[in-house]
């Protein structure tokens, strides 16, 4: 269950502007990392960029944004990463134009330490396993 969290220094970033990022994003979270599209959430955070700081300073003169995605440990691989890293980078410019230092995080969290519904990634799994 990936959940994407977007920040983005344009405070009015168009509503279907950040829809068709929304919905980019969880296409690759599908394509990319083999995720279940239903169990996937992008939240987009949309910040003035004289709240968004590179070397200390506000940044100027541009757009930026950066992903941080939290999946659970071991269920990609590096070769899924990196072409999801890649993808994000290519949906960010094509939908927003030249970005300052577009970035993309994926966090790997332990499955016992990672859930939603009051379920642990760990139940989930074992669960899914047990009904097959």
């Amino acid at each position: 269950m990936p959940y994407i969290r977007v920040t983005v220094t344009d405070a009015d970033l168009p509503t279907a502007t950040q829809r068709t990022l929304a919905e980019g994003l969880t296409g690759l979270a599908v394509s990319a990392l083999g995720k279940a599209r239903a169990r996937t959430i992008v939240h987009i955070d949309l910040v003035p960029a004289d709240r968004y700081f590179v070397d200390g300073k506000p940044l100027t003169g541009g757009l930026d944004a950066h992903v941080e995605v939290s999946i659970t440990l071991g269920t990609s691989s590096a070769a899924e990463k990196a072409a999801f890293i890649a993808a994000a980078d290519q949906l960010l410019t094509e939908l927003l134009g030249p970005l300052a230092r577009c970035g993309v995080a994926l966090h790997e969290l332990h499955p016992e330490s990672y859930g939603y519904n009051g379920v642990t990634q760990f139940d989930y799994y074992r669960r899914a396993a047990s009904a097959a």
